[in-house]
C-alpha cells in the first residue's frame, strides 16, 4: 500500500461531500469486483478502481432494520433499540434519544438527504427521516415496496407514481439532489431497495441474464442479477454526473450493503464464494458484505484491505473529516474512526479489535446467534430455533398492507417475547483464514482462547442489553404519550385483506383478532 500525505479534517479547506450508497440484501459475492461470474457491474468496479475495497467488512447485524441503525448511529443496533425489523412492535425503531447521520452533517451545516427505504420506525411520525436530522427523505418507509407499483412520499406527501422501475426513480432523485445542492456540502445517504424482494427488473436485462446462465441457475438468478445491474448504472450517471459539475474529487462515496443475501431458496443460486450462512444470522454470509470507498485524488486506486472493519466505523471516519465537533447531545460512537486508513495510513489496533455480533428475533438472547471476531478467529453460539422464528401471522398484516397502501399510523404492539430457559449450545471456534466456510470448529483444541473470548463477549453483551432496555423502555414509553390523545384505528377493519390466515388454520373468520392475538389496546377511543 502507498501511504499518502494528507491532513484530516479542516485541513483540506472545503469539506468534503459524502454520498453514502446502501444496497439492500446484496450478498458478499453479489458483485462483479468481488468475483461474481455472472453479474456485470462496471460502475461498481470503477469506484473500487479508484479506490478502496474491503474483503473483511461487517455489517452490524445481518437484517435490515438493526442493521441501518447501526450504520445511521455508529452505535451498536441493541443501544439504539432496533434489534429487529417487526415496524408494529417499534423494534426497528431508533430511539429518538440517539442522533442520526442526518443529525450529525446538519449539525455541521450539509445539506441532508436520504432517498429511498427507510424501515427504522414507520407508525409515529417522529420516527420518520425528515425528524431525524435529514432535509428531504424521498422515498418509503415501509420494510419494503414493489418495483413499479410502488408509493413514495416526499416528507410526508405522496407522489404521483409514473410507473418507471424504482431504482431508476432513486437514482434520478440523488442526482437532482446533487444539482441542487452543488455549491454547498451536502450529505446524500442513497437507501436502495435492491435487490430486496420482490424480484423485478426490466425483461430485456432478465432476458440477457437468461440467456448468460442458460440452464446452470434459477430465472430467479437472471432477475437478481438484472436487478444489480439497474442499480449499478444509475451509480454510474450519479458518479458522471458529479465529474460533470467538478465535484468528483471533493466528494466521498461510500458503498456497501445492510446485510447478507438469501440463499436457502430453491429458486436462487446466488453466488457466494467460500462463505456460509446467509441473511438473518451471524454467520460469516450473513455480515460479510461489499464495501468500497471511493475519494478520486485522496484513497489509493485498486487498493484492496483485510483488516476487519466493522458498520459502526462509517459515522465517526466521515464525519471526522468534516472537521466539526460533534453535537453536544451526541452519544459515544462504537465505531472507530477509519480516516487515516482511507487516506493510506495504518491502524495497527483494528488488526485484533473484537468485533460483536448477536441476533435473534424480538429480544435479544445471550447465547443465540451470537459471535465475536478477533483477527482471524471467530468465535461462535449456533441458532436456537426457538429464538429465530417470526410470528408471520401476527406481524406481516401490517408489512403486507405497507406494500400496497399509503403509509398510516397506529401504536405500537409492544409484547415480546422473552425466551427463557431456551437450550445453549457450547460455542463454535473458526480460524477464518484457513476456514472461511466455518466448516471446522477447533475449540477444544484452544479452550484458553474460547474463554478469553467468551468473557470479551459476555462484557459486551452486558452493556448492548443494558442499554437496549433503556431505549426500549423510551420508545415504549414516547408511543403511549403520542397516542393519548388520538384516536386509534380498529386493527379489524385496518388489517381486513391482510389477515394471514394460511399460517394459522382456523375456521372462525369473523373476529379475526381470537386468532390473530396481540393488537394494540386502545389507550383512546377507537373511530
Amino acid at each position: 500500500m502507498v501511504f499518502l500525505s494528507i491532513s484530516i479534517g479542516s485541513g483540506y479547506g472545503q469539506k468534503p461531500n459524502v454520498i453514502f450508497i446502501l444496497a439492500d440484501d446484496l450478498g458478499w459475492g453479489d458483485l462483479q469486483c468481488y468475483g461474481n461470474p455472472y453479474v456485470e457491474t462496471p460502475s461498481i468496479n470503477r469506484l473500487a478502481a479508484e479506490g478502496i475495497r474491503f474483503t473483511d467488512y461487517y455489517s452490524p447485524s445481518p437484517l435490515c432494520a438493526p442493521a441501518r441503525a447501526a450504520l445511521l448511529t455508529g452505535r451498536f443496533n441493541h443501544r439504539t433499540g432496533a434489534v429487529d425489523v417487526s415496524s408494529n412492535r417499534g423494534i426497528d425503531r431508533i430511539a429518538l434519544s440517539e442522533l442520526t447521520m442526518g443529525d450529525y452533517f446538519k449539525h455541521a451545516g450539509y445539506a441532508t438527504a436520504l432517498i429511498g427505504k427507510w424501515h427504522n420506525g414507520l407508525y409515529n411520525e417522529a420516527y420518520l427521516p425528515y425528524h431525524r436530522g435529514f432535509d428531504l427523505f424521498y422515498g418509503f418507509p415501509n420494510g419494503g415496496q414493489d418495483y413499479y407499483k410502488y408509493n413514495l412520499m416526499r416528507n410526508g406527501v405522496y407522489e404521483k407514481n409514473d410507473g418507471c422501475y424504482m431504482t431508476d426513480v432513486f437514482s434520478q432523485e440523488a442526482i437532482r439532489f446533487v444539482e441542487q445542492h452543488q455549491d454547498k456540502p451536502f450529505f446524500l445517504f442513497l437507501s436502495h431497495h435492491a435487490p430486496h424482494i420482490p424480484y423485478l427488473a426490466p425483461d430485456s436485462l432478465i432476458d440477457k441474464y437468461v440467456r448468460r446462465i442458460g440452464n446452470k441457475l434459477p430465472r430467479q438468478d437472471a432477475i437478481l442479477y438484472a436487478m444489480i445491474e439497474v442499480m449499478d448504472r444509475g451509480i454510474g450517471e450519479l458518479v458522471d454526473k458529479l465529474e460533470a459539475l467538478k465535484l468528483r474529487e471533493n466528494t466521498i462515496i461510500v458503498f456497501t450493503s445492510d446485510n447478507g443475501g438469501q440463499y436457502s431458496s430453491r429458486e436462487l443460486r446466488r453466488y457466494q464464494g467460500a462463505l456460509s450462512g446467509e441473511k438473518g444470522n451471524v454467520l460469516e454470509q450473513g455480515i460479510r458484505v461489499p464495501a468500497i470507498v471511493s475519494w478520486k485524488g485522496k484513497t489509493e486506486s485498486g487498493c484492496v484491505i483485510g483488516t476487519p472493519v466493522h458498520g459502526c466505523d462509517w459515522l465517526p471516519s466521515l464525519y471526522s473529516l468534516t472537521g466539526v465537533v460533534s453535537p453536544k447531545n451526541a452519544k459515544p460512537f462504537d465505531g472507530k474512526d477509519l480516516s487515516p486508513m482511507l487516506l493510506g495510513r495504518k491502524i495497527p489496533e483494528l488488526a485484533e479489535r473484537k468485533i460483536f455480533f448477536q441476533k435473534t428475533r424480538y429480544t435479544p438472547v445471550r447465547y443465540s446467534d451470537g459471535s465475536v471476531r478477533m483477527g482471524p478467529w471467530k468465535l461462535y453460539w449456533p441458532m436456537i430455533d426457538e429464538t429465530m422464528k417470526k410470528d408471520i401471522g401476527r406481524d406481516n398484516p401490517s408489512y403486507e398492507k405497507g406494500l400496497v397502501d399509503l403509509h398510516w399510523e397506529m401504536p405500537l404492539d409492544s409484547q415480546l417475547p422473552t425466551f427463557a430457559n431456551v437450550k445453549v449450545e457450547s460455542p463454535q471456534l473458526f480460524n477464518l483464514e484457513r476456514d472461511p466456510s466455518e466448516r471446522y470448529d477447533v475449540a477444544t483444541e484452544h479452550p484458553n482462547l474460547v474463554s478469553y473470548m467468551a468473557d470479551s463477549y459476555n462484557n459486551w453483551f452486558d452493556s448492548v442489553e443494558k442499554d437496549w432496555k433503556i431505549s426500549w423502555a423510551e420508545i415504549k414509553r414516547q408511543d403511549s404519550t403520542y397516542w393519548e390523545k388520538k384516536l386509534t384505528p380498529d386493527p379489524e377493519e385496518l388489517f381486513e385483506k391482510y389477515w394471514r390466515w394460511d399460517v394459522i388454520k382456523s375456521e372462525d373468520k369473523a373476529r379475526p383478532l381470537r386468532t390473530f392475538k396481540g393488537y394494540w389496546s386502545s389507550p383512546s377511543p377507537r373511530k
